[in-house]
């Protein structure tokens, strides 16, 4: 009987990253899965109480809260949403990697309670495309994205925390799908680790 536990990955990254849409690719090669998240929101059309989420009311979640049952959590437009503990601990003793893909406060909080959790931080290759992204988007206030820039600059000095940098080129998602790929499969990525890059933030608001 094979009793291999799966391996915990946090994919973190600023605002203009492409986080998203690398996570979306990697879930796709089923190498991993992505966590379920329990929200205080009311489920939108369609969506499926465990499966999009565990939905529960406030006090639950607050309950949950005082018990440490959420690995992180955070709120966003009044609701809470947390990563449950149980669940994910659940499908790495199955044997199932799981990613999450959070922000940079909230994977910390993970590697404080999973230190063997591998944190992996996304990042555009500079400052000005990081900037192009977010104004591209063409639904970021001005206030906003000033806000985003400067929470990338925190985000980016967390850096020597995580594991592994991928940098997510323009153009180029695939060869960052697949560097996460080899990560998450235990192949070698020396030139990735974070090791490496101490002088990554200062240099990257230089470009």
């Amino acid at each position: 009987m094979d009793n291999k536990k799966g391996k915990l990955f946090v994919i973190s990254g600023p605002s203009g990253s492409g986080k998203g849409e690398l996570c979306k690719k990697v879930l796709e090669t089923k190498l991993a899965e992505v966590s379920i998240s329990a929200t205080t929101r009311a489920p939108r059309n369609n969506e499926v109480d465990g499966v999009n989420y565990f939905y529960i009311t406030k006090e639950e979640f607050e309950k949950r809260i005082g018990n440490g049952e959420f690995l992180e959590y955070a709120q966003y437009n009044g609701n809470f949403y947390g990563t449950p503990k149980d669940y994910v601990v659940k499908c790495l003793e199955k044997g199932i990697n799981i990613i999450l893909e959070i922000d940079v406060q909230g994977g910390l909080r993970v590697k404080n309670m999973i230190p063997e959790a591998v944190l992996i931080m996304v990042s555009a290759p500079d400052y000005n495309t990081l900037v192009a992204r977010l104004a591209g988007r063409g639904d970021t206030s001005e206030d906003d994205m000033a806000e985003r820039l400067e929470r990338s600059h925190w985000e980016y000095s967390q850096l020597p925390l995580y594991n592994y940098l991928v940098i997510n080129e323009t153009g180029k998602l695939e060869k960052a799908v697949a560097t996460v790929c080899e990560i998450i499969s235990g192949e070698a990525h020396e030139e990735c680790k974070t090791q490496n890059h101490r002088d990554f933030a200062e240099s990257f608001y230089k470009a």
